[in-house]
Order: C-alpha cells, then structure tokens, then sequence
C-alpha cells in the first residue's frame, strides 16, 4: 500500500484505490464499508471499500479474513498482502482523513459532526466505485449511530443497490471484514510514518495507542502541547482529551473581537469555539461590519 501522496500532504484528505478487476466490470458485485480510527485522539481516521463478485465471495471468505480488532498487525499485513495477490477479483479504495480536517469539520462555524463526516465518507467510496465501473449491487456497512437510519440514508442516495447496516458488520460479513483488514493497515502505516510538518523538539514516537484513556497518549499530549499554538496537526484538538490539556496548559487569549466588557482578563483558547457563558455572545464582527441580523420571521 503506497501511502506517498498522503505523506507529501497530510493535512486534509488522501483517496487511495486498487486497479478495478475486469470481472467486476461485468458481474454483480457485492462492496463492503468500514473504518478504523474513529475514537483516537492522534491520527487519522481511515474509511475502507472492498469489493468482489458476489459469485466469488466463498472465495475471500476462504482468505479467512475476519474483523481487524481481532487480528494482529502481522496477521492484517499477511491477508492484505493476500488480497492484492488476488486482484483479478478484489478490489479496494479508501479515504484517510486527516486529523486537522476531522477537527475544524467539527468545530466549524458550520458543525459537521464526526457521525455526518463518517457518513458521508461512506457513501462516497460507494459512489466512487461505481464511478469506476464496478457492477455494485450490494452493499454491506458496519453501522455508526443507529443502524436503521443510516440504512434508510444510503438506500435512498443508491435505490438501486441493496444495502446492509449492522452493528458489527465487521464480523458477520467476509467483504466488510476485508475492508476491515484494509482500513486498519492503512491507518497503521499513516501513523507510523507520520510526517510532521512542525518542528518538534525531541520528538518520540511513543504514542501508546491513540485513545483518550491511554496514560501514554496522555503523556505524549502533554509533552508536545505549545503553550501559545496549542499541538501539531498529527491531534484530533476537538476531543475533550486534548481541550482539557489546552485548558490547563495553553496561554489565555484575549479575541480582537470581544468586547471589553464580555472579556474578563484573557480567557481559554478553547472558548473561541466552545461558549460556556450563560449570556450570549455578541455577534461577530463579520455580522456587524455587514449589517446581518438573525431572521425572526422566514
């Protein structure tokens, strides 16, 4: 799995894919989704398609593969590199997004939270398959959020296609497992040869496992915090995880658009994006400058 383009850029998002298999061209093809690296604070998140003819899935059932938490980084590495000896009828693409683009998606202006960001990330693999000529007619998804919506979502954007959302799809469906194994590795290798576009001083690469509650992540957080530009782009800064640490260690900053009444001394620089104050906040000043007020009658 070639991740160059990802390292030459890692700050937004990185579409990577397999050559399309002639076969899935012409007979039906079933497509499985799912992702790794929704609940780190560190890295990306990786979201995975992978796709055979329906008429062949004894056969990457007969690969063994199974869902990627249960399997070790050599066991992973051992069935992705089988899968891509079999290309004359499995196919694969992901999307890596980015840890930098996860957190300003969600603390936009506009919000675009994590389960609309998986979503939509979904929906469009399965597009871009088809967008390149895979014969899609059915679609396996491991749920995020409620299982039933989601199917309703993906059912009416592909009316054609029969589509599948299960909790633990990972488990119960070989092509989902796959996508498994290819979202799993995939994010391994990015977090492993992370380049980082900040010069840290002595830099480690001890990260422990990425998530929240990891006494190690939470070490390597504190460690790597800047006091006035906060962390590197290789942390997910809208989990509460790495809000706590800027709270505690970040410098206070006062905005140039507050007022000096509404600002008591510097305050947190996460308050630029969370308002805990029971008033409300006075409009910005791109609203005043344009003369925009809120609309009370539609």
């Amino acid at each position: 799995m070639d991740l160059s383009e990802l390292e030459r850029d890692n700050t937004g998002r990185c579409r990577l894919s397999s050559p399309v298999p002639a076969v899935c061209h012409k007979e039906p093809c079933a497509l499985g989704v799912d992702e790794a690296g929704r609940g780190p604070v560190l890295g990306p998140m990786v979201y995975a398609i992978c796709y055979c003819p329906v008429s062949r899935l004894d056969a990457l059932k007969a690969l063994k593969v199974a869902d990627s938490k249960t399997l070790s980084e050599s066991e992973r590495d051992r069935l992705f590199a089988k899968m891509e000896e079999d290309r004359d009828f499995v196919g694969w693409a992901l999307d890596v997004l980015s840890p930098n683009l996860i957190s300003t998606s969600m603390l936009g202006r506009v919000k675009y939270n994590l389960n609309s960001l998986s979503h939509d990330t979904a929906a469009g693999l399965v597009q871009h398959a088809m967008d390149q000529g895979v014969n899609v007619t059915q679609v396996f998804v491991d749920t995020v959020g409620m299982p039933e919506k989601y199917q309703e979502r993906l059912q009416q954007r592909f009316p054609g296609i029969e589509v599948t959302v299960k909790a633990k799809a990972d488990a119960l469906y070989p092509v989902v497992s796959a996508a498994s194994i290819c979202a799993k590795v995939a994010r391994d290798k990015a977090v492993k040869n992370w380049q980082f576009v900040e010069t840290l001083q002595d830099l480690d690469t001890d990260y422990g496992s990425g998530y929240p509650n990891d006494p190690k992540t939470k070490a390597w957080l504190r460690k790597h915090v800047e006091p006035v530009f906060g962390f590197p782009q290789f942390v997910r800064f809208s989990w509460r995880t790495a809000q706590s640490i800027l709270e505690k260690e970040a410098e206070g900053v006062t905005w140039e658009d507050s007022s000096i009444e509404d600002q008591e001394g510097p305050g947190r620089i996460t308050s630029y994006f969370f308002s805990e104050a029971p008033r409300p906040r006075p409009p910005h000043r791109y609203f005043l400058e344009r003369g925009l007020e809120p609309a009370t009658i539609l």
